[in-house]
């Protein structure tokens, strides 16, 4: 699984912070991992010079193998909270995603397979 970091202008990048993310990401997603392409963040600072109650805002793109990207955001006072936030919804919502797709699996109506004929 590869994670990519991205941040505006108003978060420096520095290498700490993409270890932290970094880590967390694969925490909050690891039982997934043989399932996940790749996962993209994106981080910024709605209000760079103010405090505001949720200002912080943390987006995770996941690339499922064979389906459509699927994203979440979550906006917190902090980088930290966001993160967690963001991490926290993704893995509910691939968890869902794949669950959904395994039960329509397990449910399928399709008439089986035909076999040869013995007379």
């Amino acid at each position: 699984m590869k994670i990519q970091i991205n941040t505006d202008h108003n978060i420096v990048g520095h290498q700490a912070l993409i270890d932290e993310v970094s880590g967390k990401v694969e925490s909050a997603l690891s039982r997934f991992s043989t399932h996940i392409t790749q996962v993209e963040v994106h981080l910024s600072d709605q209000t760079s010079h103010r405090n505001s109650p949720s200002d912080k805002r943390c987006m995770m793109e996941a690339r499922l193998e064979g389906r459509q990207p699927i994203a979440v955001t979550h906006e917190a006072p902090t980088l930290d909270q966001a993160i967690d936030g963001a991490s926290y919804k993704l893995a509910k919502l691939i968890e869902s995603t794949l669950g959904r797709e395994h039960d329509q699996k397990r449910h399928r109506t399709d008439p089986p397979p035909r076999g040869p004929i013995n007379n």
